[in-house]
């Protein structure tokens, strides 16, 4: 298994009505190039949180992602559904539903990888709104609180 020192949440960055499954996110990231010029593998994120709260598998956790540059290796990329307003800005968009399991997720993956610190893309790279909300602030305390079976 990979050592895991961080757990970096992101956004899809998507407007409310427009929809952002794992399955749009594959298509979108194998769209993509890398700095070389070749096509990525496919989505990025090891799991995909809806709207609705549900939680969609990307890549193996045992499987480097490609959600955050620099820190791939040796991290677990989660996104959530949402991030922009209806004005296209980055805006905490969670719904209740996708607060209850990211924290979940959070208390989870902290209990499998106590030593991982839990962080915002826009933490690691500067610049960037994404998640929309600071996540160190928020999930702080997620050690104590629900447990989420994955």
């Amino acid at each position: 298994m990979r050592k895991i020192t961080l757990i970096v949440v992101h956004c899809s960055a998507v407007p409310p009505g427009r929809q952002s499954s794992a399955a749009d996110i594959d298509k979108w990231h194998k769209a993509r190039k890398d700095r070389h010029g070749r096509p990525w593998k496919g989505i990025g994120y090891h799991f995909v949180i809806r709207r609705d709260g549900s939680v969609e598998l990307g890549r193996p956790v045992a499987e480097v992602g490609a959600h955050c540059d620099g820190h791939n290796s040796h991290s677990i990329g989660i996104c959530y559904e949402g991030g922009l307003d209806e004005h296209w800005e980055a805006a905490d968009t969670r719904t209740p539903q996708q607060k209850a399991a990211l924290r979940g997720m959070l208390t989870e993956l902290h209990r499998q990888f106590p030593k991982a610190l839990i962080v915002g893309h826009r933490d690691l790279n500067p610049g960037r709104d994404c998640p929309g909300f600071d996540v160190v602030e928020t999930y702080k305390d997620c050690k104590h609180s629900i447990k989420y079976t994955l």
